[in-house]
């Protein structure tokens, strides 16, 4: 068993301040996931901060702008953000998002800010005993010729073909939160489609924050395509199964024409994957299966596959469209 040191910080300063001046320690939220790495013998940290303690667990609405803004601290938890009434009326797509994911239990448990950096379910990498080049850079990617059913099919590289495993991440991106982050030079404000990152040649990197830099909240703004949106989760069973596709949709319609809409995916790439060239086509058009069938081939242009992940196309095709067109019906559409 190897020791490790455990400290509890008065507050974020002090959290940053120890985890930046050490490069083998880690924060330590709700555990759902480094917890499993400890086990595995994944992660190895020579400290652990644990952050559970900060005044960091609030849900604050702000209704003085045109439209409400919601403020969520890094420790709210899964399952209470996904209740709160203001998030399900004005943001559904978040916490349909929540709801998809793990198990009530785990929701009680996991963090909002640690849900944003768990790390991919690849087998390779929770595989000590192959090459992985997130967990050893430079060692090579055993899922390149090996089982590669859950691979990547945009924005992979030679380096890594691995997805990213959260579903409320893909939710976020959707609808253009803001991450709240605390590092050694003060606060900053990372919008979300900035904070994960492809591979490129060093996937042992999963976001854009730097070692020590800690997520204190997100920042959420309502608006008339978020308060029709919704998430897609298909997978292997019903319950506590990470995504093989997800689609997080939103829609905004002046009749039946498109007058704003937000697509993201997950389940295909190493990041939640914003479909910006589907969205593009899609806007100033008439609602149509066929119109988003269309739009969601431009986004897959440079999409590629292997026989175990080819799957993963007409599903999201499939999805994409399934989570449209409901909406669509949701607001009035007559089909």
């Amino acid at each position: 068993m190897r020791e490790l040191t455990y400290l509890e910080p008065d507050d974020a300063a002090e959290a940053v301040a120890a985890v930046s001046g050490d490069p083998e320690a880690a924060y330590l939220g709700g555990g759902t996931n480094l917890v499993d790495h400890l086990k595995l013998g994944l992660a190895t940290p020579g400290t652990l901060v644990d952050v559970t303690g900060l005044p960091m667990d609030a849900v604050d609405v702000d209704t003085s702008g045109p439209e409400p803004v919601i403020s969520v601290g890094a420790n709210v938890s899964n399952s209470d953000l996904a209740a709160h009434p203001v998030l399900r009326a004005q943001l559904p797509v978040v916490s349909r998002a929540l709801l998809a994911g793990a198990s009530g239990q785990i929701r009680n448990q996991a963090t909002t800010g640690g849900n944003l950096l768990q790390r991919t379910r690849c087998v390779y990498f929770q595989d000590p005993t192959t090459p992985c080049n997130k967990r050893e850079p430079g060692s090579g990617c055993s899922a390149l010729e090996g089982y590669g059913r859950y691979n990547a099919v945009l924005g992979a590289s030679e380096a890594c073909v691995a997805t990213h495993p959260s579903d409320l991440a893909v939710a976020l991106t959707a609808v253009d939160a803001v991450v709240l982050v605390q590092g050694l030079d003060g606060k900053r404000r990372v919008p979300f489609a900035e904070l994960h990152r492809l591979p490129g040649d060093d996937p042992s990197r999963d976001t854009t924050l730097a070692h020590g830099e800690l997520i204190t909240g997100i920042e959420l703004t309502a608006s008339p395509a978020s308060r029709t949106s919704t998430y897609e989760k298909v997978r292997d069973r019903a319950s506590y199964a990470f995504a093989l596709v997800s689609v997080a949709g939103a829609l905004d319609l002046d009749g039946d024409t498109v007058r704003d809409v937000r697509i993201a995916w997950g389940g295909i790439a190493h990041k939640p994957w914003r479909a910006t060239v589907a969205e593009d086509a899609l806007r100033g058009q008439r609602l149509t299966e066929d119109a988003v069938r269309e739009a969601v081939e431009a986004e897959l242009a440079d999409a590629s596959t292997t026989d175990q992940s080819a799957y993963k196309l007409p599903m999201v095709r499939g999805a994409t469209a399934h989570a449209l067109l409901t909406l669509a019906a949701q607001a009035g559409d007559p089909r």
